[in-house]
């Protein structure tokens, strides 16, 4: 059952067939260059989760040079630009983690320009949860990065208020268009173990546009702009975890540069153009393109909002 890929028939309709073959097969190399186009970001304050490795990596690598203050990244990122990020220890699948990280970054900033819910992981085994019996896969794509948001949100709106805008960019996928979503596999139990590791990693990015529309549904007006991107299919270690027709498919689609994964997440989160794209999903490589139907519905947006703060209404808010 582990190596299956259960897509949901009901939303393989012909436009979401379409858009994900669009987006992993013809979507041409990116014209937006990230040394040329960047503009120069000195002064601002960026966060970017998952900064380490694969697609994060590269993104703070790139913000580094345009010589904006970027929140974790590794040590070795100094070397390549000749300047020195600051390391945040978060474990986006414990939320006091993610709290004791929200509260020692806003020990050293009181503005934050651009946070990137960047980090993630893909089809750990099944009996991998967290300790709290949420699912790993989505406890680290979605509910730590809800939580994170939450504490950050009057740090960025108060940027937004002075600045104009300020921005959250968070990653989804082209398998959000075939997600099946059900609450009760978010947590660990007899349905979450009849799902697949794929089935559940693609509900995770469901949630993960359907949370970045949310957010620019009741912060827009503030000043955040909000907006969820496909990174593209890129050869990063993200599948490493995958066994059987997974990792099948993870050689066949996952085709493209990591170097390409970071533009369209710069470009939404740097842009002059992409300052006012509240809502909007970003495709590769920086191109507009339009969620699964669902996910701007503002019934999902509400259900999965108030159920994400029902997980982290224990954690209290930052003293």
């Amino acid at each position: 059952m582990g190596n299956a890929i259960p897509f949901s028939l009901r939303h393989m309709t012909p436009s979401n067939t379409a858009a994900m073959l669009r987006q992993s097969f013809f979507c041409g190399k990116p014209k937006w260059n990230t040394d040329r186009d960047v503009p120069d970001l000195s002064g601002q304050v960026i966060i970017v989760t998952g900064g380490n490795a694969g697609i994060g990596r590269q993104t703070v690598k790139v913000l580094l040079k345009h010589n904006a203050k970027a929140e974790a990244a590794i040590e070795e990122l100094f070397a390549l630009t000749g300047r020195r990020a600051i390391f945040l220890k978060l474990d986006l699948a414990d939320l006091a983690s993610v709290k004791n990280a929200a509260a020692e970054f806003l020990s050293k900033e009181k503005e934050l320009h651009v946070l990137y819910n960047n980090g993630g992981i893909m089809v750990p085994p099944i009996e991998e949860t967290t300790p709290t019996g949420y699912d790993l896969t989505f406890a680290t794509n979605v509910l730590g990065h809800f939580y994170l948001t939450k504490l950050l949100l009057p740090t960025l709106i108060s940027t937004a208020q002075r600045l104009g805008s300020a921005r959250i960019v968070t990653l989804t996928s082209m398998v959000h268009y075939v997600g099946t979503i059900e609450y009760d596999t978010f947590k660990d139990g007899p349905k979450r173990r009849k799902r697949t590791p794929f089935d559940l990693y693609a509900q995770s990015k469901w949630a993960n546009a359907v949370l970045a529309m949310e957010l620019a549904r009741r912060y827009g007006e503030q000043g955040v702009v909000s907006t969820s991107v496909n990174p593209g299919n890129l050869k990063t270690d993200i599948a490493h975890n995958s066994t059987g027709s997974v990792t099948l498919l993870a050689k066949l689609i996952l085709i493209y540069p990591v170097e390409w994964g970071a533009v369209a997440q710069l470009w939404a989160g740097t842009s002059p153009e992409a300052a006012h794209l509240n809502g909007k999903y970003i495709a590769p490589w920086g191109k507009l393109a339009k969620h699964r139907r669902d996910v701007e519905d503002p019934r999902n947006g509400k259900e999965l909002w108030d159920w994400l703060e029902e997980q982290v209404s224990s954690m209290g808010e930052l003293e």
